[in-house]
C-alpha cells in the first residue's frame, strides 16, 4: 500500500499556517513531513519532531548525493526535505503533509509527479494580503514589500496547481481545505 503526498503552497500572509494547524489537529492520520536543518537546536525542540538537525557537513554530503527534494540555503542555514524520509514514509503507507514553498512544491511535482497533489492558498487580494502582514507586525517594511511582491508572482501560478483554496475567511476556507483532503486520501 502506498501512502498520499499533500502539499500546501501558499505566499506569506494567506493564513496557511493557521490552516496548517487546525489540519494536522483534525486529521492525525496526517503525517508532517519533518524537514531537515543545519541550524541550532532551539530550546524546548525536539530532533526527528521539529527538525531533522543534521551538520552542514552532512548536509552538504546529501545534497551532492542528491538526497533532497528540495533544499535553500536562508542565511547561514540549510534546509530541505529528505527524499529518504517520505520515499519509507510512502512505502509504509503514511499520509504525508508537507508546507512547501513555490519552488518547494515545483520540486515535489517533478519528482513524484501527480502522487504529490498541490494545494495553493489564496489570499483574497493582494492588498488583503500587505494588510495582513502589517497586523502581523513581524517583518520591517522593506521585508513586507519584498514578501507582497513575492506573493504577486506566486499568486500568477496558482492554476499550476492541482486545487485552489480561497482563504477569505479561515473557517470556509479550513472548510474547503478540509473537503479537498478528505477527497485526496479516498
Amino acid at each position: 500500500m502506498s501512502g498520499k503526498m499533500i502539499v500546501i503552497c501558499a505566499p506569506s500572509g494567506t493564513g496557511k499556517s493557521t490552516l496548517l494547524n487546525r489540519l494536522k489537529k483534525d486529521h492525525p492520520e496526517l503525517e508532517w513531513s519533518v524537514s531537515c536543518t543545519t541550524r541550532p537546536k532551539r530550546q524546548g525542540e525536539t530532533d526527528g519532531i521539529d527538525y531533522h538537525f543534521i551538520e552542514k557537513s552532512d548536509f552538504e554530503k546529501q545534497i551532492a548525493e542528491d538526497m533532497f527534494i528540495e533544499w535553500a540555503r536562508v542565511h547561514s542555514n540549510y534546509y530541505g526535505t529528505s527524499k529518504r524520509f517520505v520515499d519509507e514514509g510512502m512505502k509504509l503507507g503514511k499520509h504525508m503533509l508537507f508546507d512547501l514553498d513555490v519552488q518547494g512544491a515545483d520540486a515535489m511535482k517533478k519528482i513524484y509527479g501527480p502522487l504529490a497533489q498541490i494545494i495553493f492558498i489564496e489570499p483574497p487580494s493582494v492588498e488583503e494580503l500587505e494588510k495582513r502582514l502589517r497586523i502581523r507586525g513581524t517583518d520591517a517594511d522593506h521585508v513586507i514589500l519584498e514578501r507582497v511582491n513575492n506573493a504577486r508572482k506566486e499568486i500568477l501560478r496558482k492554476h499550476d496547481y492541482d486545487h485552489i483554496v480561497l482563504n477569505d475567511d479561515v473557517n470556509l476556507a479550513y472548510g474547503r481545505l478540509e473537503k479537498i483532503v478528505k477527497a485526496i486520501l479516498v
